[in-house]
């Protein structure tokens, strides 16, 4: 299909950088005008936004913090007002911290639930609002929701089962709306975190069957698959994306 997104409205939270910004892209790319959360990255957010209106699309950046409820909610209701709708709901924002249970401080436990798991919850409720019947929720989870596969990750690991679990539930609180609600979990993703000059990086790559990182359009090819027409027999599930490395 071209274009399979026309005449749609998107919020990518997370949206200036790594799989968030692929996202972004290739929403926009797909037809639908797209909206997206950014918090402490306002050139990359404003150039990103920038590219997509010179390439004939419509964006929109919003700076808002995740972890700020009241933020979020503000990003859904300017979504809304700029756009005149909301169809598409991407919860790409989230953060890792690595830390022993020995020894991890709680607040930033309490940051990492913040915007790994609460603020998936509050954008869920506060787009579901506004989404006529057939609505898109795609959240970007992670294959350590099933595999922790280092030590240091319990924390980032409950985050990501944890949301995999809420998917499940407001898939059958939206499904009577036909409002669809999937998981998208990639495993290791050359991003900032996973950089090529990182020095974990060849550890992790030497792990991976198809010795290589995953690419965020590659993750961005299912998000927006999810998001679209085709895939409205599809809630509740959780699809990994990870060259292998759960396997």
């Amino acid at each position: 299909m071209t274009n399979p997104l026309n005449n749609k409205v998107a919020l990518v939270t997370g949206g200036a950088r790594g799989i968030g910004a692929a996202t972004v892209k290739r929403l926009a790319q797909d037809g639908a005008a797209v909206a997206f959360t950014y918090v402490s990255s306002p050139d990359k957010a404003n150039d990103l936004a920038a590219s997509i209106v010179a390439a004939g699309g419509r964006a929109l950046a919003i700076q808002a913090d995740s972890a700020d409820e009241a933020a979020l909610r503000a990003a859904v209701e300017r979504t809304v007002a700029h756009f005149g709708a909301l169809d598409i709901l991407v919860n790409s924002a989230g953060i890792l911290q690595m830390g022993s249970v020995e020894d991890f401080a709680l607040a930033d436990f309490d940051r990492m639930v913040a915007v790994n798991v609460r603020a998936v919850f509050v954008a869920i409720q506060a787009a579901a609002k506004h989404m006529k019947d057939g609505g898109r929720i795609v959240t970007i989870g992670s294959v350590s929701g099933t595999r922790v596969g280092f030590a240091g990750a319990s924390v980032y690991s409950m985050t990501k089962a944890a949301v995999a679990m809420l998917v499940r539930g407001a898939a059958l609180d939206l499904a009577t709306r036909g409002i669809t609600v999937n998981n998208v979990q990639p495993g290791p993703v050359e991003t900032d975190m996973n950089a090529p000059d990182q020095p974990h990086v060849p550890h992790v790559r030497a792990m991976m069957p198809v010795k290589r990182l995953g690419q965020p359009e590659e993750v961005a090819s299912l998000v927006s698959y999810l998001a679209g027409a085709e895939a409205a027999f599809i809630t509740g599930s959780s699809f990994t994306v990870d060259g292998g490395y759960s396997a």
